[in-house]
């Protein structure tokens, strides 16, 4: 239980860093929200109505504190380019990211185990070095040239739309039926998540391997084999399911990565996600909007590292006698 609370305060004194820097990063860049307005009805008298209106005529330290108790109360701000919350303008396109994000998670965790469990089993032969320099290449390219290969030699070779969340012509001669636009919608998704999948595979594939290796000379695994049991057999039941505990740390640790890559696959597919609303709300000087979408991501990587660090305890019987040596 004491661990359990320590890691929870830790998340939570680790959010309110993270907020703090992401109000004040904002308010010491040069110029403003209302100064990068361009509109014919932007006289200096309208701006300064607008700097009122947001209250960016106040002290550095009252606009904090307003920012907190708002924050607290689940208010983000309201967007300078449209007047509208800043959560109405994010929640879409989150809800547009988060499939993506689980897709590609769940191609890269698959490819990189299957490609880390077979270099490790054939060690040192071409099998292991080809596997193992793929996962190497893979993970060193940059993400948006990824999704520039999958364009020309996966879009055209699968037929599978490049761009946007659905067809332009769905719906057009009625209502789509529910079914369609699943069907559509999962087409459109396919090469985001397939970008994202392989751009992070390599380092699932590497932790997988490395982790294997180990598992794999333990003593237990030697007397499995002794016992006549099958290499499957050895792999699915030993050594594979000590070597996913690593993993579990990895997905979490990668969360922001994982984050970050969204942004630019987003981009090059014009997939109308959270990466997407970044990108435009940077484009319109739209700093409240930046500010919201900085403060959900962050909020989400902190409490994603922090299931992973209660789910590792459960999981790893050491842990949890170490633990429980500790408090008794």
């Amino acid at each position: 239980m004491s661990y359990t609370i320590k890691r929870v305060g830790f998340a939570v004194l680790t959010m309110f860093i993270a907020v703090t820097l992401d109000f004040f990063l904002f308010r010491v860049l040069p110029g403003s929200a209302v100064s990068g307005l361009r509109c014919q009805n932007c006289t200096l008298q309208f701006k300064q109505a607008i700097i009122h209106q947001y209250g960016l005529d106040k002290p550095k330290f009252e606009q904090y504190l307003i920012f907190l108790v708002r924050l607290l109360h689940g208010d983000l701000g309201t967007s300078v380019a449209n007047n509208q919350p800043v959560w109405s303008d994010i929640s879409g396109p989150l809800l547009n990211t988060l499939p993506m994000l689980l897709a590609g998670t769940l191609v890269a965790i698959v490819i990189g185990v299957l490609s880390g469990v077979v270099s490790a089993w054939r060690r040192g032969t071409l099998v292991d070095r080809g596997s193992l320099w793929t996962s190497l290449v893979f993970y060193a390219m940059p993400t948006q040239w990824i999704g520039v290969l999958v364009v020309f030699y996966v879009a055209s070779v699968l037929g599978l739309p490049r761009a946007g969340i659905q067809s332009s012509t769905l719906g057009i001669l009625g209502t789509a039926s529910t079914w369609a636009t699943i069907v559509d919608r999962t087409r459109h998704l396919i090469l985001p998540a397939l970008t994202l999948g392989v751009g992070l595979y390599g380092q699932f594939a590497l932790v997988t391997r490395s982790a294997m290796l180990e598992t794999l000379g333990e003593d237990y695994v030697l007397t499995a084999r002794a016992k006549g049991l099958s290499n499957l057999t050895v792999i699915r039941r030993h050594a594979l399911r000590n070597a996913t505990l690593p993993l579990v740390t990895l997905i979490a640790l990668s969360a922001g990565s994982i984050v970050g890559g969204a942004i630019v696959v987003e981009d090059v597919f014009s997939y109308p996600g959270i990466g997407l609303a970044t990108v435009d709300a940077i484009n319109q000087n739209d700093y409240p909007v930046l500010q919201g979408i900085f403060v959900v991501l962050t909020v989400s990587v902190i409490l994603a590292n922090l299931a992973a660090d209660l789910l590792y305890m459960r999981l790893d019987p050491r842990v949890r006698r170490e633990l429980d040596g500790v408090t008794g």
